[in-house]
C-alpha cells in the first residue's frame, strides 16, 4: 500500500508534504546542506538502500528541490545539488532539529548544538513573526482568501 498524496487538498502543507513528507527526503536534504552531492554520500550517511535512495533522489530532482549535475565523464559520475527551493528548506529542518532537542532529547542531552560558523553563537530557537517583528503563536493565526478580507479563525489547522 502506497503513501496517501494529498494532490487535490488545497493546502501549502500537504503540497509541500507532497515533496518532502517521507522518512528520507528531508535526511538526504539535510546531508546536501552539509555538503553531500554524491550518491555515496548520502547512501554512507544515511545507510538507506540504495533503490530507495535512487527513487528519492529522482524525486527531488524531479520536484526541483535538487538538480543533477554531471561531473567528469558524461554519464559516469553525477553529483546532486541544492537548488533555491531546496535551500529554502532549511529554516523547516533547524526547526524540527530544535523541536527534537528540546522534546525527544531536552536540551542538555541534545546530540549536538548549532551555531554559526561566522561568530561561534548558538542559534536561537525558531520562531514565527508577523510584519512588525512581533512573535506570534497558533492562537493568533488567522487565514484569508488571497481575494478576501481577514476571517476571525484562530486556527492554523485551515491555514494549509
Amino acid at each position: 500500500m502506497g503513501r496517501k498524496r494529498f494532490d487535490e487538498m488545497p493546502c501549502a502543507i500537504a503540497q509541500t508534504l507532497n515533496q518532502v513528507g517521507d522518512w528520507w527526503t528531508l535526511l538526504i536534504v539535510r546531508d546536501a546542506m552539509k555538503g553531500a552531492r554524491r550518491f555515496s554520500d548520502f547512501h554512507d550517511s544515511t545507510g538507506i538502500a540504495k533503490n530507495i535512495l535512487t527513487d528519492r533522489l529522482n524525486k527531488l530532482v524531479e520536484n526541483g528541490i535538487m538538480t543533477r549535475e554531471e561531473v567528469g565523464v558524461r554519464g559516469q559520475r553525477q553529483e546532486y545539488v541544492l537548488t533555491d527551493r531546496g535551500e529554502a528548506l532549511f529554516p523547516i529542518l533547524i526547526a524540527m532539529q530544535q523541536w527534537g532537542d528540546q522534546w525527544i532529547y531536552g536540551r542538555e542531552k541534545q546530540p549536538v548544538v548549532l551555531y554559526d560558523t561566522r561568530n561561534g553563537e548558538e542559534l536561537t530557537p525558531v520562531s514565527v513573526a508577523n510584519e512588525s517583528g512581533d512573535e506570534v503563536t497558533h492562537h493568533f493565526v488567522g487565514t484569508r482568501d488571497q481575494a478576501d478580507e481577514a476571517t476571525d479563525d484562530d486556527s492554523v489547522s485551515q491555514a494549509g
